[in-house]
């Protein structure tokens, strides 16, 4: 796909914040420091567009970013680790949670995982509250660079079956320093953005 813009819109905590144009959202879950930001701007060719750190826990809103003016990716927090209070992240539970169970421009929920490693509770748990809610799921293998090829068979069997992943639901191998599976991420993408 072709960026001819992308910007941050708003960072918004509550439904009236979200933007009010009618256009198809994507919102991108993982858990902390798993590698949103840098898959965002991997995708759209930014390099800072969506702020990468170190620290777990630095994506504390939902932001909204508007791309082509065609439709908005929504970054939400990171979830499990996080240097915050246990009422912080509380609230941020709850704000992803009315997010993704009300807003009606939501078409689908990319869940980043972590090839080298298998998904953690906290993934399990975000991908099965998708698929009881019926949203459709896209699946990232980010960090396949770190992962030698010859593996990468391997670890996705890790990730399917962790996950007891829904055999419609597409997994995508990715990695944000190479590039590796922008092109299928973007098909996949377009797939339910049009």
């Amino acid at each position: 796909m072709k960026i001819t813009s992308a910007d941050i819109v708003i960072s918004a905590v509550k439904p009236e914040q979200y933007p009010e144009q009618d256009l198809p959202e994507c919102a991108l879950a993982g858990r902390s420091n798993v590698g949103k930001s840098s898959f965002i701007n991997k995708l759209l060719n930014r390099k800072n567009l969506a702020r990468t750190s170190s620290k777990p826990g630095k994506t504390q809103t939902l932001n909204f970013y508007l791309i082509n003016e065609e439709f908005h990716f929504v970054d939400v927090p990171g979830y499990g680790y996080a240097k915050v209070s246990k009422s912080e992240r509380a609230a941020w539970g709850k704000m992803i949670e009315t997010y993704l169970t009300k807003r009606e421009q939501l078409r689908a929920v990319v869940l980043i995982v972590d090839l080298r490693h298998p998904p953690t509770k906290d993934d399990v748990m975000m991908y099965h509250f998708l698929k009881h809610y019926d949203l459709p799921c896209i699946i990232i293998n980010t960090k396949a660079d770190k992962v030698p090829k010859s593996k990468w068979q391997k670890h996705i069997k890790i990730t399917k079956e962790t996950l007891e992943l829904d055999p419609n639901d597409p997994i995508i191998l990715f990695s944000s320093e190479t590039g590796y599976g922008k092109d299928e991420a973007w098909a996949v993408l377009n797939s339910f953005m049009s």
